[in-house]
């Protein structure tokens, strides 16, 4: 099929909730997407850091066929071999809790804010999370996430949720009382526009989730699984979470979320309680495995690490050229570059050049490609930028 015949598919059949680009994608490998016209885009946003090994990974791609042609599915009544694994190469690499398996962010969002009022006095009932935030869809989810955009044509929302400025203890403080019973806020806001949390604040979030029999939840569907050069993002801080949400990179392209929940907390989640018919599945599991193993067998974290800063070097180099560029921040291949000035045409033109890249909040550019990028291929990313900032 033709582009437009394919766009005229969608127009017809298809529910326009997308802000769609006129792209047909075909293929992907690696750092790059192919289009139905034979264009080769550099990705250095792999849907929204899902493939953040990279587009078709051989070893997850080997993951399922091999699995595929066991078992796909089985209800959790049974045991299935690839979901208990999984568990455990998680737990191994977090702080040794127990994990619950659903399918995207927004659901293990949803299991998170459950779990927190199951294992709390039943007198608390309220959620704090940070301004900026954003942590799904769903009705909870999107109640959660602390931006009024996002709440538009859906009021009332979910009751209990109090919004803070994100790194603002004074406010959090404030905030808090007897009858909260989670905050919940991500090591690092993605959608909210690459904004890192300071130790203290999460120290402070820490501290009074213990003293008053609080949830700490923090949502990793983003910085987790090596995006920021460890595990998960909590790792560069000197707390841990109670329990703590997965999913995007955790597939590699196939849709899997999970939570994992200190133990104590994690047996709150009686039968009966919370349930997701696909959760767990051997398919999903069997290709988050791989990731996971692809993972330490080709270094992504230690790429992470160092393509990250080189990529930074290379961007803060832009903004000593360019004084549209404000400023750059991250951590590992986490990054946003803030501008000036509104930063949509500056992405479509690098789209017509070549290069897939984001802007969110209107003004802050992300840079996130996968773990396994070279350093040829940021350096390709930079020249295109910078090909694109000399004519806006």
């Amino acid at each position: 099929m033709t582009t437009q015949e394919t766009i005229e598919l969608f127009d017809k059949y298809v529910i326009a909730n997308y802000g769609r680009l006129p792209r047909v994608i075909t293929k992907g490998r690696g750092s790059y997407l192919y289009d139905a016209d034979d264009n080769e885009i550099l990705d250095m946003f792999p849907g929204w850091a899902v493939s953040g090994i990279g587009h078709c990974h051989p070893k997850v791609v080997e993951a399922i066929r091999a699995q595929a042609g066991e078992l796909l599915h089985i209800d959790n009544t049974f045991y299935a071999e690839p979901q208990g694994k999984l568990a455990k190469m998680l737990s191994e690499r977090a702080f040794g809790g127990k994990c619950f398996f659903c399918n995207s962010g927004a659901e293990a969002v949803e299991a998170a804010l459950k779990l927190a009022r199951l294992c709390t006095a039943e007198d608390k009932y309220k959620y704090i999370t940070a301004e900026g935030s954003f942590h799904g869809r769903t009705f909870a989810a999107v109640t959660a996430t602390a931006q009024p955009k996002y709440h538009e044509g859906f009021l009332p929302l979910v009751p209990g949720f109090k919004y803070v400025p994100f790194n603002d203890i004074e406010s959090l403080e404030k905030t808090f009382d007897d009858e909260v019973a989670a905050i919940m806020v991500e090591p690092i806001q993605g959608e909210g526009g690459i904004n890192i949390a300071t130790p203290e604040y999460l120290s402070k979030i820490r501290e009074l989730c213990d003293a008053n029999g609080a949830i700490m939840i923090l949502d990793e569907v983003q910085t987790g699984i090596g995006r920021t050069g460890k595990w998960f993002g909590y790792q560069h801080y000197d707390v841990e979470p109670d329990i703590m949400t997965m999913a995007k990179t955790l597939g590699g392209g196939v849709a899997i979320g999970a939570i994992m929940a200190k133990d104590e907390i994690a047996q709150k989640l009686a039968p009966g309680k919370h349930a997701s018919t696909f959760g767990g599945n051997s398919l999903s599991c069997s290709a988050a495995i791989a990731v996971l193993e692809a993972v330490e067998e080709d270094n992504m974290l230690e790429n992470a690490n160092k393509m990250g800063q080189y990529a930074r070097e290379k961007l803060n180099a832009l903004a000593a050229k360019y004084p549209v560029i404000d400023h750059v921040r991250g951590i590992g291949l986490m990054i946003g570059v803030q501008l000036t000035k509104p930063g949509s045409k500056i992405v479509d033109d690098c789209l017509s050049k070549g290069l897939r890249i984001n802007c969110t909040h209107d003004t802050v550019i992300r840079f996130m490609p996968p773990m396994n990028v070279t350093a040829g291929q940021i350096d390709k990313a930079i020249e295109i930028l910078d090909e694109v900032l000399s004519e806006n």
